[in-house]
């Protein structure tokens, strides 16, 4: 299961009346953006007429002994986060999302998920905040826990809208509103490769961390490590970046062939380090945006097993990147794909909860940009005193040779004079090469 909620802050768009059970359904990937497959799904109502706020995700618990104490979390987390938003909600919608297994029904999944529903419905009524409606969506039909009326909710459950026909699917359009297919689609990009595709990757990091971990153990070689990946980053990207465009179904698939598995190994390996990766993190926005997140995608992957943890990173810096660029699904989709694998992964921690309180990412992008304009000022400055101490030294060297040529009347020219200039000579030498170190 999934521990980290996925929600939303409430929207000022366009307002769209839905009205029943029917289209509450239909507007749900809306709502989200994506299918929510084997998730339940709250969404916080504000006002009389019922204005969306906070949405909140998560997978369904597996273990029914898990569903009274995740109910109780879950309409704490979004009554609470929505009362920090600005306002404790009126209502509350609950949706729970499950596709059946082989040889199960649509109706057996809502009458087994009833419970959950139950629990999750008096969780909110003892906050004092009233489940308005609590809906099952399973094999394209939807039921209702809360009317008991078979006339309009029979035992079967009602058909869903067919794609592109309901007045949320219109107003979607017209709103520029896109549904990005099944959470579990959006999750497969993000997955690593299959067991037997994976065995020269494995082989790749295995090589790589073998020869890195030396190198990792101290300081100068540490940063020799960050600086080779980022400048590999950089190669990979244009590379991407150059690639012919290729149709969806096929551009993940045309990714993967244009990165070896040396070199994502290499990335994988160096964006373990903290620094580095956060060095990273400063390619999210502009045009390297767009080739920043296909690489990210890519390196996720690649952490093929026993290597699955090391995706934290990749992970984290494709949902930083799609948070920062506007694709709030997709970001809070990577960013729970890596607190799953790693739920003690601080720099995911925090994007997901900046993301879910629905802050503006462009202060973290300033702090980003100072970062840069800083290490660029430095490096000018050091490019500086190395020109300037250059320039003096050609200048020492150059009044030397003068006072060499112009030998006074009487100047000793010998053996031993040329003896003790070849001496300074090799004295000045060394003092360079320290210098140089």
């Amino acid at each position: 299961m999934n521990k980290h909620h996925e929600s939303t802050g409430p929207s000022d768009e366009q307002q769209i009346t839905l009205r029943g059970p029917a289209e509450l359904a239909d507007a749900l990937p809306y709502l989200m953006g994506f299918h929510p497959n084997d998730s339940v799904v709250m969404v916080a109502l504000h006002g009389g007429r019922g204005r969306f706020g906070g949405r909140l995700r998560l997978g369904i618990p597996q273990s029914e002994q898990e569903w009274p104490s995740v109910a109780e979390q879950l309409a704490e987390c979004l009554v609470k986060g929505s009362e920090r938003r600005g306002g404790r909600p009126d209502a509350i919608v609950v949706f729970l999302c499950q596709d059946p297994a082989e040889g199960e029904t649509g109706s057996q999944i809502m009458e087994r998920l009833r419970p959950f529903a139950q629990r999750l419905r008096t969780a909110c009524g003892a906050l004092d905040v009233p489940v308005l409606e609590a809906l099952c969506i399973s094999d394209s039909r939807y039921w209702s826990y809360c009317c008991p009326d078979a006339r309009c909710c029979p035992v079967d459950g009602n058909p869903l809208a067919v794609p592109g026909t309901s007045v949320m699917a219109a107003a979607a359009t017209y709103a520029g509103i896109q549904v990005r297919g099944s959470l579990r689609e959006m999750e497969a990009r993000l997955t690593p490769l299959a067991a037997t595709a994976g065995t020269g990757q494995q082989q790749a990091l295995d090589s790589a961390g073998a020869a890195l971990l030396p190198k990792l153990l101290d300081e100068e070689g540490r940063r020799e490590v960050g600086g080779s990946t980022l400048k590999l980053a950089r190669r990979l990207m244009k590379r991407l970046g150059e690639a012919p465009a290729a149709l969806p179904s096929m551009s993940d698939l045309n990714d993967d062939r244009l990165i070896s598995h040396e070199e994502a190994a290499a990335v994988i390996l160096g964006l373990q380090d903290r620094e580095t990766r956060d060095r990273a993190a400063e390619w999210m926005e502009g045009p390297e945006a767009e080739s920043a997140m296909r690489l990210w995608r890519a390196l996720a992957r690649r952490c093929v097993a026993p290597y699955e943890e090391h995706a934290a990173a990749p992970l984290t810096l494709a949902g930083w990147v799609a948070w920062s660029t506007g694709d709030e699904p997709a970001a809070r989709v990577a960013l729970g794909l890596a607190l799953r694998l790693d739920p003690g992964y601080t720099f995911a921690q925090l994007l997901h909860e900046a993301c879910n309180q629905g802050l503006d990412p462009e202060t973290l992008r300033r702090c980003l940009r100072g970062e840069r304009a800083t290490r660029t000022v430095r490096r000018g400055h050091r490019a500086g005193r190395v020109a300037g101490a250059r320039s003096a030294r050609a200048r020492a060297a150059v009044r030397r040779g003068t006072r060499t040529r112009s030998t006074r009347p009487g100047t000793a020219t010998g053996p031993a004079t040329a003896r003790r200039r070849a001496g300074q000579s090799r004295t000045q030498g060394r003092r360079g090469a320290r210098t140089r170190r």
